[in-house]
């Protein structure tokens, strides 16, 4: 017969654990399953996004990818298994702090500001504001190693030229930048970042991402609204075990999937926007050129083979005149005069087929991590206080 006085190693640790714990730890495990499973629809998302940045100022670039099918098959083909998952390393690192962030100041900004004020929908939208500028300052630097690392590719995106003679073997000595993208590792993109563009590169398109909290404003009251509907209760909050468990899982996966449809389909065109930021490179001081910068290339003739009234700067790369994209509002306008208003929503439909199953998936792991926390923590505290009476009893 068991010890209905013997606690696990879990129950012992629930039992004393707080709300920001729990919390903490459903939304770490949420984030990861969730990174996991859709990894490489984000990759192709990603490239789809991306590939009309790698072209110089004023020149068109050949779209290579095509749709999720054909975007999956030009990866397949050329990367395998290994192009598919591309970027899992910053994943797992960043949705681990993201989520564990994001749910734990959520839920105590909204505690904090529902004992301030009485209307349900903004405290669950100033929650979302603060918890989302929280994990996305962060996690940030996580993110556009994520970013770079998908974007790059072993043959359209790389070039065989360097311009620049290969550096000293010291620690301290810039890599040398035989391509415009050259990372092998989570590790080596975040020193290659940090000695050849300096800290701020890890913070490119931040603005753009604290922009994009309106997603999140969107996101996450329409699912308290819609949990709250179809359920009964609130996020986190689940049944009793074994009453309404169907329809309470059904609601959870119903609530996920229309609030994250309805954020996406708002909020998409900035997530274009923040992409083609962190994709783009920035110049190292003395450097002349960088394809991916924004400027022009005229390529270098061989002695004797230019013509009459060839000038020495023809013959040589052309200065670059800057980042390519300056800014929220310079990149939108760039993208509308040469691309049109369609590239702001390049890839929108693979985002559906990633946002929407990654949104589900973190919820439903979330709200059943919780759960059974919750249960863990009710049976633990049951446990203590038998133990507690026993002890009483055993005194008197």
């Amino acid at each position: 017969m068991p010890d209905r006085t013997r606690l696990s190693v879990e129950e012992r640790w629930a039992a004393n654990a707080s709300s920001s714990q729990f919390n903490a730890l459903a939304g770490a495990i949420g984030g990861f399953t969730s990174g996991i499973v859709t990894c490489p629809l984000d990759v192709i998302k990603t490239k789809l996004q991306a590939q009309g940045g790698f072209a110089a100022q004023g020149q068109r670039h050949p779209r290579i990818y095509k749709g999720l099918v054909g975007t999956a098959s030009v990866i397949w083909r050329e990367e395998g298994l290994r192009g598919m998952y591309r970027g899992l390393g910053p994943i797992i690192m960043g949705y681990l702090p993201t989520w564990a962030v994001w749910f734990t100041v959520y839920n105590r900004t909204k505690q904090f500001l529902g004992e301030h004020h009485k209307n349900g929908f903004l405290v669950n939208f100033w929650s979302s504001i603060i918890a989302g500028a929280s994990s996305t300052i962060c996690t940030n630097p996580i993110w556009v190693i994520k970013t770079r690392l998908m974007s790059q590719s072993t043959s359209h995106d790389r070039t065989q030229f360097s311009l620049f003679p290969k550096g000293s073997n010291t620690p301290t000595s810039r890599p040398t930048l035989h391509q415009p993208w050259h990372y092998k590792s989570t590790w080596d993109a975040a020193r290659k970042m940090y000695t050849t563009e300096g800290i701020l590169s890890f913070y490119s398109g931040l603005t753009p991402a604290l922009l994009g909290l309106t997603h999140v404003a969107v996101q996450f009251p329409a699912y308290e609204f819609l949990k709250v509907k179809f359920t009964g209760r609130a996020m986190g909050a689940a049944p009793p075990a074994g009453q309404e468990d169907k329809a309470h899982w059904f609601g959870i996966l119903s609530a996920s999937i229309l609030s994250k449809i309805l954020a996406s389909s708002a909020t998409y065109p900035h997530e274009v926007i923040r992409t083609r930021l962190q994709t783009q490179r920035r110049p190292i001081p003395g450097q002349e050129y960088m394809q991916g910068l924004g400027g022009a290339t005229v390529k270098q003739q061989q002695p004797g083979a230019a013509g009459p009234g060839t000038s020495q700067q023809a013959q040589t790369p052309a200065r670059a005149a800057g980042p390519k994209y300056r800014g929220i509002v310079s990149t939108f306008r760039t993208m509308l005069r040469e691309e049109g208003w369609r590239a702001f929503y390049a890839g929108m439909g693979t985002n559906m087929m990633r946002a929407v199953p990654a949104a589900t998936v973190t919820m439903l792991t979330y709200e059943y991590v919780m759960r059974h926390l919750n249960h863990v923590q009710a049976s633990g505290k049951e446990k203590l206080l038998l133990l507690e009476q026993l002890g009483q009893a055993g005194l008197g």
